[in-house]
């Protein structure tokens, strides 16, 4: 097994990244397929679930995701963390875009299952197709709400703040010079920001924070019969944003723990997981 884990080199990453995203999107499309699908049809009146149990699945499928591809890729499932390791953590860049592939890959297989799943509710809920269950499996501004006036550039905005979020506490709890969790817990706990971001930074876009999870199941739904994915409610073309806004924004929240904390950790031998200095240590 030992061998087996040395030899699998680049393909063993990218394999696990795949697996690893399709767990995450299993999950979260799913939650929401049930929120918005299911529920309309079991129970006009309350639905089955709310924003909340949509927060803690996506937050319980991060945490599965990265328990299933840890050992063999770092289990990144998120193209805004793999760009941000390539550019703070010495991620080699050669690998940045097999893992980008990967990660893409795995979200639009998962959509697809997810769509396959859910045939009969989507098409019951929404026989066209349209922009009321087009958000089952890729964001929108105000979550598809015109009531709620968020423009393209608000969510681009609002998407930078949510991935640059994520990123600075991903780099807290998994650098060692800090104090990360020990007994294995890191992917429990980066599943809980993820739920925290969710029930903080949901309103505006949607909380992608990551293209993979968007473009990945934006264009499964097109392709099985959503012909206005790429569109928001407005009409707009905004399929760019849950793209261009956790690129920028994973680096912008990996740079700020990097000069804000990082610098001032010390660079000798890394503290054993999850110890607190004494309070006479300095």
């Amino acid at each position: 097994m030992a061998e087996r884990l040395k030899s699998s080199g680049l393909v063993g990453e990218v394999s696990a990244e795949f697996v690893g995203t399709m767990i995450l999107i299993l999950f979260g499309c799913g939650v929401v397929a049930q929120v918005v699908a299911g529920g309309a049809l079991t129970n006009p009146v309350g639905g089955l679930g709310n924003h909340d149990s949509i927060a803690w699945a996506w937050g319980l499928g991060v945490t599965m995701g990265v328990y299933v591809a840890a050992r063999l890729s770092g289990a990144h499932l998120n193209p805004a963390v793999t760009v941000a390791l390539a550019t703070f953590k010495g991620f080699p860049w050669s690998k940045v875009a097999p893992y980008v592939l990967a990660q893409t890959a795995g979200a639009f297989v998962a959509a697809l299952i997810v769509r396959w799943n859910y045939t009969e509710a989507l098409a019951k809920v929404d026989p066209g197709h349209t922009i009321k269950t087009q958000f089952v499996f890729s964001t929108l501004p105000a979550n598809g709400n015109t009531n709620l006036p968020v423009s393209e550039w608000g969510a681009l905005r609002d998407q930078i703040i949510g991935t640059a979020i994520l990123l600075l506490l991903i780099m807290a709890i998994t650098d060692l010079l800090n104090t990360p969790p020990g007994a294995n817990l890191a992917p429990f706990i980066i599943g809980l920001v993820v739920v925290a971001i969710g029930m903080a930074v949901g309103t505006n876009a949607g909380y992608a924070i990551n293209p993979a999870r968007d473009f990945g199941p934006r264009l499964a739904s097109f392709l099985t019969g959503y012909g206005g994915a790429w569109r928001d409610q407005y009409g707009h073309f905004y399929f760019w944003v849950p793209i261009v806004g956790p690129l920028i924004g994973g680096v912008l929240g990996a740079a700020l723990y990097k000069f804000f904390i990082g610098w001032f950790l010390p660079s000798a031998e890394p503290e054993p997981a999850g110890r607190v200095p004494a309070p006479d240590e300095s």
